[in-house]
């Protein structure tokens, strides 16, 4: 019996690190014309996301996602903090009328305790959330929940004195007093570093110093870390891989990340519209959710699982200042699209419904090769395509069905409407530097079926060549071989069940 027990054991330790990243939604409410909880959680359910972040514990939001399978962050807001942590009482009740009525028929997973306090100047909030965390802890102990769900707090990347290089990465020792308790914290208790990452505000605040590309995971060059030869195609990983150096450089090694709000916005002021557009959000969040579900981790830590929440799911009329901050949602108070995100991160991703209710990426549309484009300028989109794009360039090799006509421009034809289709069908998925061009009739000839929206082909002649999506090819190696271990660990559990058995 004990060498079951710790068969068991073992088994759920290394099946921890099986499981994919998960890609979640916020679903803020600051708006005066969004639809009730009871209809937004079936808008949830009908799109086909299972992790949701709200801000507060409000019991009708907590009431409307019961009984459903969608894990739910909730959270402490700043103006909480200071009764919560001068009594212990105050959180006790507070859990007991907020939270206890509705769990676990509402799958409430994740307590946040503040929200980037760190970013408050007329306020004492930081100095208050580590008391104030210990306090919910001590609540949830008291009734057998510690374990089930976790407390930690959400920050900026302001917490950070430098960013860049990655390896560079240091706290600002300003909040000292508060980072390491905070820490401390999460280390003993397994809770996840939560932070709140925006890379639109970095290239918003300076165009002429940062690519777009390179914040929409479109960057065809790469930006090294010369303290350690890593190379970044993207913002993101950057930031984050900061954050681990930060972390490592205080010793605390053990803490995993996880990114609380990301996103884009459609609409911005004036000084804004380079930035905020439909496509720009559309190109970013479809990246971060395939970037996110396929395990690509960092540069520091690939492969490494990181659960990351979208922000946000409704644009919020209420919030002040730059337009910006009234829309950043995935859906218009009347429920309908601003841009659909699958959130399996295996089709193309957005479609935007903005224009008329066409879905954008989704009409029968293909991107060939500009038969004018120079042969030094197919060559290198199609190298490009073909690596840090991540297109299965499988069916233009010799005794393939592309190969024929064994020339560049059908060659980059045929990789560019994959990568096209795979990338939402948008304008900027067939740019290429400008030799990619959008038709209306098929390409497909012989045996050499072009994919259409969301991978989908009406016929099967070249499906073993084309099966490999953006989510199972060249980025998705490392779940490949998270699964692999997987099956040998079950293997090797069912083995070890059977002789404790006869044992």
């Amino acid at each position: 019996m004990g060498k079951l027990i710790f068969s068991i054991s073992l088994l759920l330790l290394l099946l921890d690190g099986c499981y994919g990243g998960k890609v979640g939604v916020c679903y803020g409410r600051s708006a005066d014309d969004l639809p009730t909880p009871a209809k937004v959680v079936q808008l949830i359910k009908q799109h086909n996301i299972k992790y949701v972040r709200i801000y507060d514990s409000n019991s009708q939001v907590l009431k409307a996602f019961a009984n459903t399978t969608i894990e739910l962050m909730i959270g402490v807001p700043n103006s909480d903090l200071k009764p919560f942590s001068q009594f212990q009482s105050n959180a006790d009740t507070w859990l007991k009328n907020s939270v206890l009525p509705y769990y676990p028929t509402t799958k409430i997973t994740y307590i946040t305790v503040g929200a980037e306090s760190t970013d408050d100047p007329h306020t004492n909030a930081s100095s208050l959330v580590v008391p104030a965390m210990q306090n919910v802890l001590t609540a949830l102990k008291k009734v057998g929940l510690s374990r089930r769900i976790k407390v930690s707090t959400t920050l900026s990347l302001g917490v950070l004195s430098r960013s860049f290089p990655p390896s560079a990465g240091a706290f600002n020792s300003s909040y000292a007093y508060f980072l390491r308790p905070m820490l401390e914290f999460l280390a003993e208790n397994q809770s996840p570093f939560m932070v709140d990452l925006y890379p639109y505000y970095a290239y918003r605040d300076s165009p002429n110093n940062v690519s777009l590309d390179y914040v929409l995971f479109e960057s065809s060059s790469e930006v090294i870390d010369p303290n350690t030869g890593l190379l970044y195609k993207n913002m993101f990983d950057a930031q984050v891989d900061a954050l681990y150096y930060a972390l490592t450089a205080l010793n605390f090694r053990t803490i995993k990340i996880m990114v609380t709000e990301t996103g884009w916005p459609t609409k911005g002021s004036p000084k804004e519209k380079g930035a905020a557009s439909p496509d720009n959000a559309e190109t970013y969040n479809s990246n971060i959710v395939r970037h996110t579900v396929t395990n690509q981790g960092t540069p520091s830590k690939p492969g490494e699982a990181m659960d990351v929440y979208i922000f946000s799911l409704f644009n919020e009329n209420r919030k002040t200042g730059l337009d910006s901050e009234r829309n950043w949602g995935l859906f218009y108070p009347d429920q309908t699209s601003v841009y659909q995100l699958d959130f399996t991160g295996k089709n193309g991703g957005f479609r935007s419904n903005s224009s008329g209710g066409n879905s954008r990426g989704r009409s029968e549309s293909w991107c060939i090769a500009s038969s004018k484009a120079s042969e030094i300028e197919l060559r290198g989109a199609l190298d490009w395509a073909c690596g840090p794009g991540n297109v299965d360039c499988t069916a233009i090799q010799p005794s393939q069905p592309c190969f024929q006509p064994d020339t560049l421009v059908s060659h980059a034809s045929f990789v560019f409407n994959s990568y096209f289709q795979q990338n939402g069908g948008t304008d900027v998925a067939c740019s290429f530097g400008g030799v990619g061009v959008k038709v209306n009739k098929d390409p497909s000839y012989d045996k050499c079926v072009y994919i259409t929206a969301g991978g989908n082909n009406t016929k099967a002649t070249n499906a073993s060549a084309l099966n490999s999506s953006a989510s199972t090819s060249h980025g998705n190696e490392s779940l490949v071989w998270n699964l692999s271990l997987c099956l040998v660990i079950l293997l090797l559990f069912s083995l070890q069940t059977t002789n404790s058995q006869a044992l």
